[in-house]
């Protein structure tokens, strides 16, 4: 059984930071692709960053500049580190990663559980 379990999510100003944190635990032999989705109210889920294990990484164009993904490999981890936050970044931040429980097994696809993040005043 595999988990991926978010933190790091809360209510912060605009212009102000956070910083999200994934950890996976359970059966893994290798995680590939690491990523952040995020979902706002209405809206469809859509990528906000992914990292392979090489560490080569990906932006949607709204927050390039701003959001900074990076992962560690010994612990499983990926993060989201969130700067210049703007109200239109508030939805719900998922972890999402490719991970093969065995040598032999295929990666999965595995989703975490979801932390919110509310940029306002």
């Amino acid at each position: 059984q595999v988990q991926l379990v978010e933190s790091g999510g809360g209510l912060v100003q605009p212009g102000g930071s956070l910083r999200l944190s994934c950890a996976a635990s359970g059966r893994i032999f290798r995680i590939d692709l690491m990523a952040w989705y995020r979902q706002a109210p209405g809206k469809e889920r859509e990528l906000v960053a992914s990292i392979t294990r090489l560490g080569n990484t990906n932006y949607v164009d709204s927050v390039k500049g701003r959001f900074t993904i990076s992962r560690d490999v010994t612990k499983n981890a990926v993060y989201l580190q969130m700067n210049s936050l703007k109200p239109e970044d508030t939805a719900v931040y998922y972890c999402n990663a490719y991970i093969s429980p065995t040598l032999l097994s295929a990666p999965s696809n595995y989703w975490g559980q979801g932390t919110q993040v509310t940029v306002s005043s």
